[in-house]
């Protein structure tokens, strides 16, 4: 099959149809907040969001050109044409354009957006790189555009599969499209729950759990526009009306320069890696969970949720005994550890 490169990129990059819906829909829900949530978009922080999306739109022009040349020469190297048919070198025919191997291909994507999405949460070099797009304390639309500008040299990279088994590039950027469209649209609160769909899509309640800081609700709801690799992975978390949703990171930039939003992060791992000399733990600070200390000091995700279990389970206790049960041996109380340098989402 031959191609186009120029006319498949535009096919296939979401931005091109995307950018006059995203600024469209962001328009109209400012109008909205002018009525219903006035407080919905601080005007600072919005600049932040337009210029790191402005950023990513230009940075995707070139990466998205490499991207796809990738994606056809592992597919070249992994389905060579035999006997004028190209047949992947596991055996099989490669797949062509058939309905349901679109289907099959864009829940393979989602599959694999789920682990690009969790590692990005769980690996700190990668958490760097995806903070920016938790940085900020408000949950709109224009949080939706404020996209990592390093996120997209490295993300292509875990999609490599598909062509190399078969899947045609093509198909392969435009599920990553699609899933880059449905993932801008959940960033915003006007949406009401969506009944039956909450069962097995992303959606936009879900995706609130995602952007929020509480401690119950950290490192939860990976999927791109599925919640089913979440359930089967044990990440998923419904929103919990009872809870004040506080949206942001425990370890924000506190700036609005787009410079230091994309960088604090690596600035912070910088500094944790030259405060050791112990090659280990340079290892640790660099590729263990985001808040890893070889002392404690500093908390992780799974840290901060047992505390915040245990803490839960002596106050069950003290209620269902009918008297407290004194110190909490030696162990600081959760608020306190809040307050520890914990660079997680």
């Amino acid at each position: 099959m031959t191609f186009d490169l120029t006319q498949d990129i535009s096919l296939t990059n979401p931005l091109i149809y995307g950018v006059p819906a995203f600024v469209a829909l962001i328009v109209v829900e400012i109008i909205l907040s002018l009525k219903y949530d006035r407080e919905l978009y601080q005007w600072k922080d919005f600049g932040s969001s337009v210029s790191m999306g402005a950023g990513a739109v230009v940075l995707a022009i070139g990466t998205k050109l490499l991207s796809l040349l990738l994606f056809f020469e592992v597919y070249w190297i992994f389905n060579p044409i035999v006997d004028g048919i190209r047949v992947n070198i596991m055996g099989w025919k490669s797949f062509n354009f058939h309905w349901y191997l679109f289907v099959i291909c864009q829940v393979a994507d989602d599959f694999t957006y789920y682990w690009y999405h969790r590692l990005s949460h769980t690996i700190r070099v990668l958490w760097a790189a995806h903070i920016v797009h938790h940085s900020s304390d408000n949950y709109n639309l224009g949080t939706g555009i404020r996209n990592g500008w390093v996120t997209l040299f490295y993300k292509p990279l875990f999609w490599l599969w598909l062509p190399a088994i078969g899947f045609h590039p093509v198909m392969v950027a435009t599920c990553l499209g699609i899933q880059a469209l449905w993932q801008f649209q959940l960033h915003t609160k006007f949406m009401p729950y969506l009944g039956f769909l909450e069962k097995f899509m992303n959606t936009h309640k879900q995706h609130q759990v995602h952007h929020a800081q509480n401690i119950e609700y950290l490192d939860k709801n990976h999927g791109g526009y599925l919640n089913i690799f979440d359930k089967v992975f044990g990440t998923h978390r419904h929103l919990d009306e009872r809870l004040e949703t506080k949206f942001g990171v425990i370890h924000p930039p506190n700036s609005y320069n787009p410079l230091v939003i994309v960088s604090h992060e690596y600035k912070d791992i910088w500094r944790d890696v030259k405060s050791t000399s112990n090659w280990g733990h340079k290892f640790m600070y660099i590729f263990g969970p985001p808040g890893w200390s070889p002392d404690g000091s500093s908390l992780t995700v799974k840290q901060m949720q047992r505390e915040l279990a245990r803490k839960g389970k002596e106050k069950e206790n003290e209620n269902s005994n009918g008297q407290p049960k004194g110190p909490m041996n030696g162990h600081a109380p959760v608020e306190t550890e809040l307050e520890l340098e914990a660079s997680n989402s």
